[in-house]
């Protein structure tokens, strides 16, 4: 499965969780226009590819250290320290990621 097709599957599986929104709706642009939101803020997003999930920061280091991602940068050239990216890995990981980043965000936007 490419990313594009994993990132969908993992929009279909979160679609309809309390305070989800999907990609495109709003019709915003830019930054953020094609992720996953919770009450508003994003959790996870297809960045080149890759995933890209919203963490608490000792979690990115942690999940950073062990392999499973990299740092995060939006194009910038500084890492984003509560972002990181994953590339390939599998359907469980990703859903997984998607979890524990939208009980991150969705704990912080209440």
């Amino acid at each position: 499965m490419d990313p594009e097709e994993r990132f969908s599957a993992l929009v279909d599986h979160f679609e309809g969780a309390p305070g989800v929104t999907a990609p495109g709706v709003g019709g915003t642009r830019g930054f953020g226009s094609a992720a996953l939101k919770v009450n508003g803020s994003i959790f996870a997003m297809l960045s080149h590819g890759r995933l890209v999930v919203k963490l608490p920061r000792e979690r990115v280091v942690s999940l950073i250290a062990d392999g499973v991602g990299s740092p995060y940068d939006a194009g910038k050239g500084v890492p984003m320290k509560e972002w990181m990216s994953v590339a390939g890995g599998t359907d469980e990981l990703w859903r997984a990621l998607g979890r524990e980043a939208l009980d991150f965000v969705g704990a912080r936007r209440r």
